[in-house]
C-alpha cells in the first residue's frame, strides 16, 4: 500500500483517507485531523501525502497491517524491521524476514556509522585524487601547448633560413649566368674584329 492510500490513524476517522503524516506523533491524519492537529501542535512537522514520502524515517514499519515500531535490522536485505517482520510464523503479513540474519538497530548503529565515516573518507580521498589528476592534466596540456608553439617557431626559422639560402643561391646563379654570357659575347666581338683584320691589311697594302 502506498502513502496516498493510507487511512487516518484516528479511530473515529479510520475510514477517512489520510492526507498528511506527522513526524513527531508518527500518525497519519485525514483532512479533519490535520486541521485540528495543526492548531494544537504548531511546531510539529507534517508531510503531505501528495508527495512520495516512503523514504522518510517514521519509526513505524511501512509494511501493510504491521503498524509496529522498527526495532530490528535485517542484514540480508539491508532493511529495518518490526517484530512482525521477523515473526517465526510466516504468512501474507508475518515473518517476511524470519529466516534472515537479524540484529537490534542499536547494535548495527555503530557499525553503520563507522561504515559511513569510511565511505565519506573514501569519497574525500577520491575527490582529492581527482582534483590532483585534473591539475596534472591541466599542466600537461599547458606544456603541450608551449611545446607546440616552440615547434612552430623552430619550423618557421628553419624554412626562413632555407628560403634565404635558396634566394642567395638564385642570385648567385643568375649572376654567374650573366657573367658567362657577357664573356661569350666579348669573345665573339674579338673574333669578328679579327676576321676583318686581313681585309684592312690588304687595303693598306
Amino acid at each position: 500500500m502506498d502513502n496516498q492510500n493510507k487511512k487516518c490513524s484516528s479511530i473515529k476517522h479510520s475510514e477517512n483517507k489520510a492526507i498528511s503524516y506527522c513526524q513527531e506523533c508518527k500518525i497519519y491524519l485525514c483532512n479533519k485531523c490535520h486541521n485540528l492537529h495543526s492548531e494544537l501542535f504548531e511546531n510539529h512537522k507534517s508531510y503531505s501525502l501528495d508527495k512520495n514520502i516512503n523514504d522518510i524515517y517514521t519509526d513505524i514499519c511501512k509494511e501493510e497491517k504491521h503498524k509496529q515500531n522498527l526495532e530490528f535490522y535485517c542484514k540480508n536485505h539491508n532493511q529495518l524491521c518490526c517484530p512482525t517482520c521477523i515473526s517465526k510464523i510466516k504468512n501474507d503479513y508475518y515473518g517476511k524476514h524470519k529466516d534472515c540474519e537479524i540484529c537490534l538497530i542499536k547494535d548495527i548503529k555503530d557499525e553503520k556509522r563507522n561504515q559511513l565515516k569510511n565511505n565519506i573518507k573514501c569519497l574525500n580521498d577520491l575527490s582529492n585524487n581527482l582534483e590532483n589528476s585534473i591539475n596534472e592534466i591541466r599542466k600537461l596540456l599547458e606544456e603541450i601547448n608551449i611545446n607546440k608553439e616552440n615547434l612552430k617557431i623552430k619550423i618557421q626559422k628553419i624554412f626562413t633560413s632555407i628560403r634565404n639560402k635558396i634566394n642567395e643561391k638564385e642570385e648567385q646563379l643568375l649572376l654567374d649566368v650573366e657573367n658567362k654570357f657577357d664573356s661569350i659575347f666579348i669573345k665573339q666581338d674579338i673574333l669578328n674584329k679579327s676576321e676583318k683584320l686581313p681585309n684592312k691589311i690588304k687595303i693598306l697594302l
